[in-house]
């Protein structure tokens, strides 16, 4: 059950924000109480603690994440196109700081890759990063989007201006390719979210 040291105050915008429900404490040393995704937050004078089955849900919010991060992303499309998913990692020096996995309607799978990409960088984002090191299993996407290879179909190339948007907002960033087994995190969260009707 995690910890948090924090401004309670800062602690409850930052979950409004993000589309937390935020309640009076249920009693007089609760502050406030808050559920995001599956993970709930308490709030005493000057802390937090989470509880739920996904701690990661709150934690993200609430901390504080400057510095750098590693995005793991992936798409998924099944009938190319067909229907199609996303899946996206962000792994600290601490370990797993968030992921998900959502299904994005009909796509191809060029397509579902760069939706994994933007969902992971957003992100990154949200959660204050600095620094990206972006990895992918895509080859097309990581060519595409450094400037190795040419981007020739329109909805790709509208895509690829959305994550150099993105990525210019960090101070530094980097995207390489990986094997896939290196990134079969996202690779799961995009199937599993495929597998879930």
């Amino acid at each position: 059950m995690p910890v948090i040291d924090c401004d309670p105050d800062d602690a409850r915008e930052r979950l409004q924000a993000a589309g937390a429900s935020v309640e009076d404490g249920n009693t007089e040393h609760e502050r406030w109480r808050a559920s995001l995704g599956d993970a709930t937050a308490v709030a005493y004078d000057e802390k937090v603690v989470v509880q739920g089955a996904t701690p990661t849900d709150i934690t993200a919010v609430v901390e504080d994440h400057a510095g750098r991060v590693h995005v793991y992303f992936d798409g998924a499309s099944r009938g190319n196109p067909g229907p199609a998913a996303v899946g996206w990692v962000l792994v600290s020096g601490d370990g797993i700081v968030a992921e998900g996995g959502d299904r994005i309607g009909r796509a191809t799978n060029n397509q579902a890759e760069y939706d994994a990409l933007v969902a992971g960088l957003e992100a990154a984002d949200r959660y204050g990063f600095d620094e990206v090191e972006v990895r992918g299993d895509s080859q097309l996407i990581v060519k595409q989007v450094t400037g190795a290879w040419n981007t020739n179909d329109p909805t790709l190339k509208e895509k690829r201006v959305r994550v150099r948007e993105l990525l210019d907002r960090f101070d530094d960033w980097s995207l390489t390719h990986v094997p896939r087994e290196v990134n079969d995190r996202a690779d799961d969260l995009a199937n599993e979210a495929l597998d879930n009707d």
